[in-house]
């Protein structure tokens, strides 16, 4: 059982990615004590202490966070500044233009606008220095609000984020005449039928 809610506690982590899970977070989830989530963390995290594994838990902002290793980062920035992966994924462009027109935004509302999981996505963006952190919302767990950077600007080629192509609008259609009028009729009373 304790086997099954270390794999669950993982899984969480990964879904949260970046925002990451507080102690009182993991307690409500896996319906457990302080206690308990504090011992399932630690086997986790020692779990990850293997030379075999490229991830790590980390506290990081008041909240548990699967993060790389440090010891990897060479080969983690030869990904970002690979020629073949330098380009943006259309995952990543819809991801960007969604941040860009809704700043700040959370990752979360990013996923809802999107329908899947985006930390990945974000995690590239802001590698390749398109997007930022730039605070921290008020939603419960506090999490990271992105925008987009002066580089942003300078990839698109956009002086402010006012150069933006606005959005088409969507137009309503409505009849006017057919707001005021009801398909039902009233029942005539007795007295307008004796007419």
């Amino acid at each position: 059982m304790k086997d099954d809610k270390v794999a669950v506690l993982e899984g969480l982590l990964f879904v949260v990615g970046d925002e990451g899970l507080t102690l009182e977070q993991i307690c409500n989830i896996l319906e457990i004590t302080m206690d308990e989530a504090k011992e399932l963390l630690m086997e986790l995290k020692k779990s990850y202490e293997d030379v075999k594994r490229g991830i790590r838990i980390s506290y990081l902002g008041n909240a548990f966070k699967l993060t790389t290793k440090k010891e990897h980062k060479e080969y983690y920035e030869k990904l970002i500044v690979n020629p073949e992966t330098n380009t943006l994924s259309q995952s990543a462009l819809e991801t960007l233009a969604i941040i860009a027109y809704h700043q700040p935004i959370t990752r979360a509302e990013v996923d809802e606008m999107r329908g899947v999981n985006n930390s990945w996505v974000i995690r590239k963006l802001v590698a390749k220095g398109l997007v930022k952190e730039v605070g921290k919302s008020t939603m419960p767990g506090r999490p990271n609000l992105y925008g987009t950077t002066s580089d942003f600007l300078d990839y698109f080629g956009l002086a402010t984020l006012n150069d933006l192509p606005k959005l088409p609008t969507k137009e309503v259609e409505t009849d006017d005449k057919d707001l005021f009028q009801s398909i039902y009729k009233e029942n005539p009373t007795s007295e307008e039928v004796a007419v």
